[in-house]
């Protein structure tokens, strides 16, 4: 991303009043562009396809259906667009089925615009943000301690191939990322579900968003 283009921004959410608080972002950061709104999963389908936005803030439960069918849809025809859920569900099983569907966050409404501001950015530059409170429930269903860094059993090739996992790449794009071959790439994910004793990608993705600003990093 460039420092001086805009960012095209969609705003999902079926209640005006939330769109309408989300709409002071533009005022913390001028290079935001507020470009649609939507309120249900449709609208939100073909505002994407018409818009084109660089971010969606997305709620997970809407009118005509939920927001993370919507993610998978757009990603369809939108891989490069971050999907971004906001919204007051703190439940394991939405967290996990957003990461399945190609989102690049997951924050609660609580959080503040400044916050928000931070996680657009961050994600556009390649991160995932998921909020502390979600990701804390998570991890307790893994067994994962608060003070210990699971990722520190990964060894630096391993570590990159789950890397190009956390965004949300399939087998045969994180081979062309790393140049190897597809059947290498899966075996080296089979030695990272094994380590992390996680057994979906997208268990493996959450740990990596939140673990890997306390590793290591690449060798």
């Amino acid at each position: 991303m460039k420092s001086a283009n805009l960012i095209k921004l969609l705003l999902v959410d079926d209640h005006p009043i939330v769109r309408d608080g989300l709409r002071r972002i533009q005022e913390l950061e001028p290079r935001i562009q507020i470009v649609a709104e939507a309120g249900t999963m449709l609208s939100a389908v073909e505002a994407a396809r018409r818009h084109g936005p660089d971010v969606i803030l997305m709620d997970v439960r809407l009118p005509d259906g939920d927001g993370i069918e919507a993610c998978r849809q757009i990603k369809k025809f939108l891989p490069a667009t971050h999907v971004l859920f906001l919204t007051s569900f703190a439940d394991n099983r939405f967290v996990l089925a957003s990461m399945e569907a190609g989102a690049d966050g997951y924050l609660l409404k609580e959080s503040g615009s400044h916050r928000i501001v931070d996680a657009i950015h961050s994600i556009l530059n390649g991160g995932s943000v998921f909020d502390p409170v979600v990701t804390r429930d998570v991890l307790r269903n893994l067994q994962i301690g608060g003070d210990v860094n699971p990722l520190d059993a990964l060894a630096a090739r391993e570590w990159r191939v789950l890397a190009e996992v956390a965004q949300g790449k399939t087998d045969k794009e994180v081979a062309v990322a790393l140049n190897l071959t597809t059947k290498t790439a899966r075996n080296y994910l089979d030695r990272i579900f094994t380590k992390l004793n996680v057994h979906t990608r997208t268990e493996a993705a959450l740990l990596f968003a939140r673990f890997s600003q306390k590793g290591r990093g690449l060798e």
